[in-house]
């Protein structure tokens, strides 16, 4: 792992991490919760051995990137902002873009927002999930769900004694 790059970018606002191998067409990896760039090492290493250049960044709030303290500043957009300027500042105009868990939900979101930077999406482990804005969160998933859902079942509990 020595081969692997370490700098950060300053973009939209906030100091980015990033872990990045390779020449030739871009591979953009975006991790999970709660993970690092060092999630993507082996297949860093590798696809930048067969002609790509691939980088992994640490998303907001993570490893080496700032952390803003507002919640707000946790938004699909801020973060979908934070890999555009991302883009923008390596000068590449389009990538294959890689995500898995939490940075899955960035990717198809970046998908949405920003077709224009994507050349195709590999998504691992989380389909699209589009928001409703006439539905709330948990309603939405008791609709899909049932009542009796399992899925994160302590955090929907509490958060629905809070709403």
């Amino acid at each position: 792992m020595e081969k692997i790059e370490h700098t950060t970018v300053s973009t939209n606002g906030i100091n980015m991490h990033i872990a990045s191998i390779g020449t030739g067409p871009v591979i953009l990896f975006l991790h999970g919760f709660p993970e690092l760039w060092y999630s993507w090492r082996h297949q860093l290493l590798s696809l930048s051995s067969h002609g790509y250049r691939c980088i992994a960044t640490d998303l907001r709030g993570f490893g080496e990137t700032d952390a803003p303290p507002s919640a707000a500043s946790y938004t699909a957009l801020h973060i979908v902002g934070d890999l555009v300027g991302l883009l923008d500042h390596l000068g590449i105009d389009q990538v294959f873009l890689v995500g898995h868990d939490w940075g899955a939900m960035m990717a198809w979101y970046f998908c949405w927002l920003r077709p224009d930077r994507v050349k195709a999406l590999l998504s691992l482990s989380v389909p699209f999930f589009p928001r409703n804005p006439a539905m709330k969160l948990l309603d939405s998933l008791r609709a899909s769900l049932g009542d009796d859902f399992t899925l994160y079942s302590s955090v929907i509990t509490f958060s629905a004694t809070l709403a």
